[in-house]
């Protein structure tokens, strides 16, 4: 919890791990300290676990905690850790969130409740809820709208930001670009806002994002991390660069359901055991794998990138 007093230093390039399985389907607890260490050597600035790409929705409320604890030990402090607590269900957020409390977690990271579709009062109310019950907790909104069929309004954001002081952010991933500025305009720059959208990621930063929680850092970690740092150091040509060299990579990820195409990729890569994905979803089939190998092809350097070389 070296971070969770001073939320407003989680910034960067926070990797959003995927939840490696064995072939029988068990979660593969050495694979995913071996991703981890992977992402620090590689420069990345936080972990985050428990978000879409870690397939959640497929494990149970035990198997989550329990990757948490596994991220916390091998972490060791080093970053910042931000698991995802949400659920569907209240008593679940609950249960993981005061779980991720205890274990050291610097902030969690709740999505809005899907299926429901919950109206704005309702999101408040349970966001309310969250932050009231770990009021020395930082929690951050998870907006995903294409997987949850609601969209937090930034009214919404506003009046969270405003009541609860441990309400500290929000990780967007919605392709409405002129929604991340219209909450950074109702909340103002010292709400921290982390871009969940690949090719969203740079522009974020130019609007005065904290940074943003990418998918593709699995597989290039030290070239998303770089882009970010080259933009705060003022480099925008060379952050630019990144962001358009990372194309082929980010349209790999979504060739087939995120994190089916990436679980391939670094099965193939010997980073994990397996490239096993819990149902409903299923492995790349042979004519993604045909797009995937191509895109790999033209944007594969990136993904040898460790830290070192950065």
């Amino acid at each position: 919890m070296k971070f969770r007093s001073d939320p407003s230093v989680i910034r960067g390039s926070i990797a959003p791990v995927v939840t490696p399985f064995t072939d029988e389907g068990a979660v593969d607890h050495a694979g995913l300290r071996d991703l981890i260490r992977f992402q620090l050597e590689s420069g990345s600035h936080g972990i985050s676990l428990g978000g879409s790409t870690g397939e959640p929705s497929a494990q149970s409320v035990a198997e989550r905690i329990e990757g948490m604890r596994t991220a916390v030990e091998t972490i060791a402090d080093r970053v910042p850790f931000l698991p995802g607590t949400g659920s569907h269900k209240l008593d679940e957020t609950l249960t993981m969130t005061a779980a991720a409390h205890e274990l050291g977690a610097d902030a969690a990271l709740v999505i809005t409740p899907y299926y429901a579709r919950p109206t704005q009062e309702a999101l408040y109310q349970w966001y309310a809820t969250v932050a009231r019950e770990f009021p020395d907790l930082p929690v951050i909104a998870y907006n995903v709208p294409s997987r949850t069929a609601v969209d937090i309004a930034p009214e919404t954001v506003k009046r969270l930001f405003t009541d609860f002081e441990n309400f500290v952010g929000i990780k967007e991933t919605t392709k409405d670009f002129e929604h991340f500025s219209r909450v950074l305009h109702a909340c103002g720059r010292s709400l921290l806002v982390w871009s969940g959208i690949e090719l969203l990621c740079l522009p974020l930063l130019a609007l005065g994002g904290a940074g943003f929680v990418s998918a593709v850092s699995n597989l290039a970690p030290t070239a998303v991390a770089r882009m970010y740092e080259l933009w705060e150091a003022g480099d925008f040509d060379g952050a630019r660069e990144l962001h358009y060299a990372l194309h082929p990579l980010v349209d790999l990820l979504f060739v087939e359901t995120n994190p089916a195409p990436a679980k391939w990729v670094l099965a193939q890569q010997g980073r994990i055991a397996s490239h096993h994905v819990r149902p409903p979803l299923i492995p790349p089939t042979e004519a993604a794998l045909v797009r995937i190998r191509a895109l790999l092809a033209e944007g594969g350097d990136l993904t040898q990138q460790i830290g070192a070389d950065r």
